[in-house]
């Protein structure tokens, strides 16, 4: 039983199969990326009238004019008449340019060639064709033969025609009732008006009706009694048939399924190899045997080989039953292919005349159920038989298939020996011309590997005689047959550096633009960052007196760093008293200068110049102030370096790098030794005015002790300073001077 499959899964493409049992005769793809413009009708306009080609190109919207014959042009569009006093009209007076014109594509692009245009628009219905603008054409299809034919002729007498149209009954019209066929021409009649309609109310070009998808006209066109089922795998494409059915052919609407397995549509025909072998260049025989399709610029060009065939008991009968398969399999991958135009085929030779009418018999009969127009030739002396098929739609090699990149369509390439010896020779032919300094050769990487090691010999020759620098820079994106040659002018270096203009470089807006709104809004973001989780201190060893205030209170440990602080001031203050004593009976005037410093840093005292004398007219509470705050600063900053190498065995690497560059920078880089004082060049920071310190005079004392309360801190204390921390303590601890 023959069927039609309507395969749609896919929705970049579209396939339609004929198949008897499991063999498929006929094949329709329809690429959806690929818009087809073939039956579309536009309304153009004349772009461009060329007398010596006899026609004219329009634009009628597509990227490509579109190229119209004089002969297909109706008289309506006419600018005068086409014979005037015996004399023709010249074409460009006959068809001024800018006339806007209704057309329909005949023909789709192919290659260089703009699409075959025609104004005589011919409009397909289900048992009709209307040509409404055509009326010396109509009549019955050829394929109507017989009493259908008289039967045919006398219901389109009675059919209410208008004058100046054509009709011709297509072969879905035979033994229909004259009120079908009338049925049918009024639906075209109401269609051509409305596409009337249409051109009128707007200016060239654009489209005005586009044929129906491949669905609907391949049911319009294929289904016959003969087609048992048509089988659809999408319940979208199953609607859309089922929905054109009902008004066109409700007849079939019974033959219209869905198929719902779960094996895929085409597989389980088994068809999916033949679809494959349509787009091969050769095709396997029965026998063994095989064709090879190859089509050219000018026409198809098939070849029959007998290869492996074997079956006859001669090699006249091996040829004559390899030749019967191959015009079997001949117009199936015709149809298949959808090729048209002029096909020549080489037969295997046969010395007598009958089998070569037997070969060309089987021929005819095999295109007979072929719906494009074949026109068959005898074989010749040669053995060669020319036939031409309609082309009815673009082939299926056209529609799915592009130009290879690397042969650019040839199917060969020159080899790497012969092509590096052409870039030599042309590499010579522009060195020899001493326009250029250096000539430069862009190659395939394995053009330049043979150049260099197989011809360098010559390539030095060729930089001597022409003193012209030559230069092979391979490119492994390159790939044979391709290569550049250019010539420099100037002499260039052996490298490049990008380098970006003036000119080029953005230039940036300082107008602030605001943002399109979202469809999809953000979560709020916090307006300050989450605080980072404090790194793990390491444990701290209790100390002697901790351990032993614990012991015998069982106080916690802040209690026994509390009692151990006080113990600890005692110690560092008498300390600090008998190392102060030598550093204060010296006659340098450092401490002068560094209380000076101090007193700018904290601002409680006035800064003072080089040189100025001691005000004497102060107090003797505030010297004693400023010199016990000095001793104390001297005991800090002796004590601080044994502080700090206390709490670096404990910290990392990392930190203890830190403190010994922010120690570093408070002792300005040098060590003394001895009584002397680290030099103090931490930054100065700018405290109260004088007039408040001296109406506080009390809370310097206090101050101090809270600072140095502040430096008895555990080692776990000093290490989550951060290294930017530590000046600025040091600072603060300074005693005031007013």
């Amino acid at each position: 039983m023959k069927r039609m499959l309507i395969n749609a899964t896919q929705e970049e493409e579209l396939r339609v199969a004929l198949v008897d049992g499991q063999r498929m005769y006929d094949l329709d793809i329809e690429n959806r990326t690929r818009i087809q413009k073939k039956a579309n009708i536009y309304k153009g306009k004349i772009t461009r009238v060329e007398p010596s080609l006899e026609a004219a190109f329009v634009d009628f919207g597509a990227e490509r004019h579109g190229f119209l014959p004089l002969k297909e042009i109706s008289e309506e569009y006419y600018a005068k008449p086409a014979v005037v006093k015996g004399e023709r009209t010249p074409a460009k007076e006959l068809l001024p340019e800018g006339t806007e014109i209704v057309l329909q594509v005949e023909k789709e692009e192919r290659g260089n060639k703009g699409a075959a245009l025609t104004t005589f628009i011919s409009l397909a219905g289900r048992y009709l064709v209307l040509m409404p603008n055509n009326p010396k054409a109509g009549g019955i299809s050829r394929r109507i033969e017989g009493d259908d034919r008289a039967i045919i002729r006398e219901s389109l007498r009675n059919l209410n025609i208008p004058d100046g149209m054509g009709l011709i009954v297509r072969t879905a019209g035979v033994g229909k009732e004259q009120e079908e066929l009338q049925w049918d021409l009024d639906y075209l009649l109401a269609l051509w008006k409305s596409i009337n309609e249409a051109a009128a109310d707007r200016s060239a070009p654009f489209l005005i009706y586009a044929e129906s998808n491949v669905i609907i006209r391949t049911i319009r066109d294929y289904l016959r009694k003969e087609i048992g089922e048509v089988l659809l795998d999408t319940e979208e494409a199953y609607n859309e048939a089922i929905s054109f059915i009902r008004q066109v052919m409700p007849q079939y609407e019974e033959r219209i399924k869905h198929y719902q397995e779960k094996l895929p549509l085409f597989n389980h025909y088994q068809i999916e190899a033949q679809i494959e072998s349509a787009f091969e260049r050769e095709v396997k025989l029965p026998s063994g045997g095989s064709i090879v399709i190859d089509p050219t610029e000018a026409l198809i060009s098939i070849d029959i080989n007998s290869s492996r065939a074997t079956r006859g008991s001669d090699i006249e009968e091996t040829a004559l039953n390899t030749n019967l398969e191959a015009a079997d399999e001949i117009a199936r991958q015709l149809r298949l292919r959808d090729m048209g135009g002029l096909v020549v085929v080489d037969f295997i030779d046969m010395s007598s005349n009958r089998n070569q009418r037997d070969v060309e018999n089987r021929m005819r009969a095999a295109l007979e159920s072929d719906r494009a127009r074949v026109q068959i030739g005898r074989i010749s002396r040669f053995g060669l038989l020319e036939m031409s098929r309609q082309r009815l739609r673009p082939s299926l090699g056209e529609t799915n298939n592009v130009v290879c990149p690397r042969c650019s369509g040839q199917g060969t390439i020159r080899d790497v020996e012969s092509l590096s010896l052409s870039i030599l020779r042309m590499l010579q032919e522009e060195a020899n011309k001493q326009k250029s300094l250096e000539v430069k050769a862009t190659v395939p990487l394995v053009v330049s590997s043979y150049l260099l090691n197989e011809k360098r010999a010559a390539l030095t020759e060729v930089e001597t005689q022409s003193n012209t620098r030559i230069i092979i820079q391979p490119n492994p994106e390159m790939e044979t047959p391709h290569y550049e040659i250019t010539g420099i002018n100037q002499k260039a270096q052996s490298y490049e550096i990008d380098s970006v203009s003036e000119a080029d470089v953005p230039v940036v807006s300082s107008k602030v633009e605001k943002p399109e709104q979202a469809a999809v809004q953000a979560p709020t973001v916090p307006a300050t960052p989450p605080a980072r989780p404090a790194a793990k201190q390491p444990a701290r060893k209790k100390g002697l007196i901790a351990r032993f205030f614990t012991a015998l209170f069982g106080g916690s440990e802040k209690q026994a760093e509390a009692a151990q602080q006080p113990a600890k001031q005692q110690t560092e203050q008498r300390r600090g008293q008998g190392q102060n004593r030598p550093a204060n009976r010296s006659g340098k005037r450092d401490d002068n200068r560094r209380g000076s410093g101090r007193s700018d840093q904290q601002g409680r005292g006035q800064k003072r110049k080089t040189g100025q004398k001691r005000d004497d007219s102060r107090s003797t509470g505030e010297r004693d102030n400023q010199t016990r705050g000095r001793k104390d600063q001297q005991r800090r900053d002796r004590d601080k370096p044994k502080q700090k190498q206390e709490s670096a065995k404990q910290e990392p690497k990392e930190t203890r790098k830190g403190d010994g560059e922010s120690a570093g920078e408070q002792r300005g880089g040098r060590r003394r030794t001895g009584s002397k004082r680290p030099r103090n060049t931490a930054p100065r920071k700018r405290g109260p005015r004088p007039e408040q310190n001296a109406q506080q005079p009390a809370a310097n004392e206090t101050d101090i002790a809270a600072e140095t309360s502040l430096e008895q801190k555990s080692p776990s204390a000093a290490t989550n300073e951060s290294p930017s921390s530590r000046p600025s303590a040091a600072v603060n601890t300074q005693s005031p001077e007013t």
